[in-house]
């Protein structure tokens, strides 16, 4: 452990072991720090804030950011003059540069999450060590040290369960611990495979320990219920969706394990873990969390908010300040059973899309929306898309290019990726149509990536 993460981890411990008023001193001193720092390095910021006092720790003041505007002002975001957006672009367009540091500093990921809105996110190194320390602190209760003496059984075999082809986070992240193992044994596997070999190749692996999203968890334990899927991992570690405790229940179950469910984004990796309660546990001494209502103002614990806004106090090269996540909670108005100081709250936003189809030999085919997502992600051009099925057999894809590029040529990448990966699952008969009006809105003024019929 580096002296920055030991730093880290030791303040990490005694702010929980103080409880509330070291976790409130640490994150008004933070956010006071943080805001000097991104007045005086980002220019976005610099501009944004210049009405404020000359000293600010109350987040209440600041004014409310969105992916869109932040990625819109993009180089004058970033506080590293180096950081521009043509190239940063260039190198999350090359699919052989995932999990290389541009610049030699700098963890580059896209995403565009459930808005399908295409985005591009850097990490330096302190970033990424402080968020992933701090999250430690909340998985003592799942790493047990019996569960660590299974995975060491098991000789830490761990299957990473990824949309792979280009510089999605988890994608990212498992190319780095990947190529940072030390005598253990990490594959990555893509979550387009089809069902089928998946299984096949996982029964041959035998993997201790499972790392993919919640929703390709449920479809592993459909498959091990069904006895075509033979493991016993020691640990799965879900993240990026959420779905209802009872399947949260029936995936433990399935594989009689642990689960460690990790709440994160692009902007903020390893933001919560879940408690043996069911509920995520905010790290409110190096970020401040505002559940608020559709004018923005403040949710009372208890009622679900319409968003949540974020700010990240350890996030200095691409700063997230007052962000709206778009995704909808409930904060627990009375102390966890679990004991812990920190917030506690449930998801109520990021519901799992998963959409059905059946084989031209009436055999049923659930798919994530994630692969389907992705093979639009990939293809260069894209700035906004929206995949509907419109019938059992139709997909029609919408899309909003970036200017300079041939529509016709990007349509012809985004039907022939898609096409391929439903020819994988035996949907060739899917037909995937263009859609010549742009993404739509939901009433609520979002935009949804992906529309399952019904």
């Amino acid at each position: 452990m580096s002296d920055t993460a030991l730093s880290v981890f030791r303040d990490a411990r005694k702010a929980q072991k103080e409880g509330k008023p070291g976790i409130v001193q640490r994150q008004r001193a933070r956010l006071a720090e943080q805001i000097a720092y991104v007045r005086a390095h980002s220019r976005y910021y610099g501009e944004l804030y210049r009405h404020l006092p000359d000293t600010v720790d109350d987040v209440t003041l600041l004014p409310i950011t969105t992916k869109q505007k932040l990625m819109d002002r993009f180089d004058e975001w970033v506080t590293d003059p180096e950081l521009t957006l043509e190239r940063v672009r260039a190198h999350a367009d090359d699919p052989s540069l995932v999990g290389e540091l541009l610049l030699g500093k700098y963890t580059v990921t896209t995403s565009s999450g459930t808005t399908g809105r295409r985005a591009f996110f850097v990490m330096s190194e302190d970033t990424r060590r402080t968020a992933f320390t701090v999250a430690t602190r909340g998985m003592s209760n799942v790493l047990t040290p019996w569960t660590v003496l299974k995975l060491l059984a098991g000789r830490w075999r761990t299957a990473m369960l990824v949309p792979t082809g280009g510089h999605f986070a988890s994608h990212v992240v498992a190319v780095q611990q990947r190529v940072a193992s030390r005598g253990t044994d990490k594959r990555i596997f893509a979550v387009t495979t089809p069902m089928p070999q998946l299984v096949e190749q996982l029964n041959a692996f035998n993997p201790a320990y499972i790392e993919c999203y919640p929703t390709i968890g449920a479809l592993l334990a459909t498959e091990q219920e069904a006895g075509r899927l033979r493991i016993k991992p020691a640990l799965l570690r879900l993240g990026g969706e959420g779905l209802t405790d009872a399947e949260y229940e029936r995936i433990r179950k399935a594989f009689g394990t642990k689960i460690l469910d990790l709440y994160g984004a692009n902007e903020f990796p390893a933001l919560m873990v879940k408690c043996p309660h069911g509920w995520y546990h905010t790290h409110d001494d190096w970020m401040v969390f505002e559940p608020v209502n559709a004018d923005y103002q403040p949710t009372p614990p208890g009622e679900k908010s319409h968003t949540v806004l974020v700010s990240v106090l350890y996030r200095r090269e691409q700063p997230i300040m007052r962000y709206d996540v778009g995704d909808s909670v409930l904060v627990r108005p009375d102390p966890c059973e679990c004991g812990s100081p920190f917030s506690a709250i449930r998801v109520r936003g990021r519901v799992p899309i998963l959409m059905n189809f059946h084989t031209a030999a009436g055999r049923e085919v659930t798919l994530s929306s994630f692969p389907l997502s992705l093979q639009v992600e990939l293809a260069p051009g894209v700035e906004l898309f929206q995949i509907i099925q419109t019938a059992p057999s139709i997909l029609r894809v919408r899309l909003q290019l970036r200017p300079g590029n041939d529509p016709d040529a990007v349509w012809r990448e985004v039907h022939e990726k898609l096409s391929l990966m439903l020819k994988e699952h035996e949907l060739d008969h899917v037909v995937v149509e263009r859609g010549t009006e742009p993404p739509e809105l939901s009433p609520g003024g979002k935009l949804r990536s992906v529309i399952p019929l019904g």
